[in-house]
């Protein structure tokens, strides 16, 4: 077993060239072959590889990949409800998976109930007889909650349950979900697997037994990838530690900057030890505490301006990437939820989301602070 920075290049499948050759058939011959080779039945050499790698990373068995995190959420969940079972999600949750369960799940007659990330281990009393999976997402979108999941597991473990964790913020460096008893991991991988806002997919890793239920399902929603996009991932994941280690370390020296900043009025991050779940992200994050933090601006007014004002910090959505970038949940990522809906989660307009990237740290800061200073 190698190290994660030595997972993320090593290819396990070897070839006369370094890289895994691009296949880009649709059409494969079958005479004298004992698989069938189609994209969409998952199963090419470039899909192979990533997942391959993946599950090195995550300490799974077998996994897919799709065309994007939502195909993914939505293949494993639709894998294993039907109509009449029940749900238990975290209320922190990005916003799409949000609106897929509001506006799909009523369709099927599928139940769901939301719990505050810092009740998800106290979840217990929610649980009913219908109920067939628990969902959770950590470091949580945008408020960067953490969701303590050995208690989540043990709860689920003890009422047969399946257990689903959105780890996309923590990436496989920082956390590793199924080593604290977790069934299934997905990610979106348009944010830190790709890593340079040029791809879109979805990653699901679990064990061999899960993976063949999802497959199937898998099978007719038909969210699979093509051989060049496959290329560019496997490529982008050589150099996915490198990169998550530098955003760490600069993500906890502007977050603690940005305590010290008296036009700010909150910073989340769960690497500060004045975060509500510090303790829990210290002891299931143990590559580091991520790329990702929140903060509140204590004049909203001035939110426009300090956006507007920023040189080399990018005012875009997604996260993830090897550029630094920033966002205005209310106006983004939870723009569709209702106001009232927003404000009982937290997400004021005051609130920004800020993904750091690669670039020099005091270069991101003095950007912040002269934008803050006009």
């Amino acid at each position: 077993m190698y190290s994660k920075e030595t997972t993320c290049v090593y290819n396990q499948q070897q070839h006369q060239g370094v890289n895994t050759p691009i296949f880009t058939s649709t059409a494969n011959r079958y005479i004298g072959f004992d698989e069938i080779l189609y994209p969409r039945n998952f199963n090419t050499e470039n899909q192979k590889a990533i997942v391959d790698k993946l599950c090195r990373l995550e300490h799974g068995e077998a996994g897919l990949i799709f065309s994007s995190g939502t195909a993914a959420i939505a293949t494993v969940l639709f894998s294993f409800l039907k109509a009449g079972d029940h749900v238990l999600f975290s209320q922190e949750i990005y916003g799409g998976t949000v609106k897929l369960i509001e506006e799909e799940f009523p369709k099927y007659n599928i139940a769901f109930d939301f719990v505050s990330s810092a009740d998800m281990g106290n979840m217990e009393s929610l649980v009913r007889e219908n109920t067939r999976v628990v969902y959770t997402e950590t470091p949580s979108n945008p408020l960067i909650s953490v969701v303590d999941l050995e208690a989540v597991a043990a709860v689920a473990k003890k009422h047969n349950l399946l257990t689903v964790v959105d780890s996309t913020f923590a990436t496989p460096i920082n956390q590793n979900p199924i080593l604290l008893g977790i069934d299934i991991v997905v990610h979106s991988g348009t944010k830190y697997l790709g890593g340079h806002h040029d791809l879109c997919f979805g990653a699901v890793i679990t064990s061999q037994r899960l993976k063949d239920v999802i497959y199937q399902s898998a099978l007719n929603f038909g969210g699979s990838l093509n051989g060049l996009d496959c290329y560019l991932i496997e490529r982008s994941l050589k150099t996915l530690a490198l990169r998550v280690e530098k955003q760490n370390a600069s993500a906890m020296k502007i977050a603690t900057a940005l305590q010290e900043n008296p036009q700010i009025s909150t910073v989340y991050y769960p690497g500060l030890q004045q975060h509500p779940n510090h303790v829990v992200a210290a002891r299931q994050m143990t590559g580091g505490f991520g790329g990702m933090l929140s903060f509140e601006l204590k004049d909203v007014a001035k939110t426009g301006a300090f956006l507007g004002r920023l040189q080399l910090i990018i005012p875009a959505l997604s996260l993830g990437g090897v550029d630094t970038t920033i966002c205005q949940p209310s106006k983004s990522s939870h723009a569709n939820l209702p106001e009232e809906e927003r404000l009982a989660l937290g997400i004021r307009d005051s609130l920004l989301r800020l993904s750091v990237g690669i670039e020099d740290v005091a270069d991101l800061l003095r950007d912040i602070e002269n934008a803050m200073k006009h």
